[in-house]
């Protein structure tokens, strides 16, 4: 296995062998980023496809601040939210009043990684995107905003769309679980 300083090398000499190993590396990996800011998977794939493009022509501006995972990651989200940015204009996202958020706390222990991403690729695309970028990458709302050319407001109220959009899904599964005693995994 090569080292990461040798695959990046490799890759900016235009070796097919070193594009082919960062690829098998971080395509696992990054899939799941573009799975959480997709509806399918072939359109998470075309992103990932699109994004690695990205990569290998830009890997001459990597300066190494950063791990290569970080940077790859970071061009994976702006790879995907570019492909949303394209559907954005026909659903808009406006700031929403009333949010009506389940009194109980939910756990998420017993629901599996697919099932949750399911759940989050079910969110409304706006929603989706905002709590992608908010609660799992760790933008704050004012740079969501600048992001995606909307206001701090809308993005917040997004976010707690999405994040009531989860609970209560989260609550439906609980609930099913305590019932019958098992996972819908």
């Amino acid at each position: 296995m090569l080292h990461e300083t040798e695959l990046i090398e490799g890759c900016r000499k235009g070796s097919r062998a070193s594009q082919r190993a960062l690829y098998d590396r971080y395509c696992r990996k990054m899939l799941v980023v573009c799975l959480r800011y997709s509806k399918t998977t072939a359109e998470a794939e075309d992103i990932l496809q699109e994004g690695f493009v990205k990569v290998f022509q830009g890997i001459e501006n990597f300066r190494g601040e950063s791990k290569l995972e970080t940077w790859i990651t970071r061009i994976m989200v702006n790879t995907a939210l570019n492909a949303n940015r394209k559907k954005l204009y026909l659903l808009p996202m406006v700031d929403i009043e009333e949010t009506n958020l389940p009194e109980d706390e939910v756990s998420i222990s017993g629901i599996h990684f697919t099932q949750l991403l399911e759940m989050i690729q079910a969110l409304p695309q706006g929603c989706q995107i905002v709590f992608n970028m908010f609660a799992i990458e760790g933008f704050s709302h004012k740079e969501i905003a600048e992001q995606l050319g909307i206001s701090e407001g809308t993005s917040k109220s997004q976010f707690a769309r999405a994040k009531s959009l989860l609970q209560q899904r989260l609550l439906k599964e609980s609930t099913y679980y305590e019932r019958y005693g098992e996972s819908k995994i």
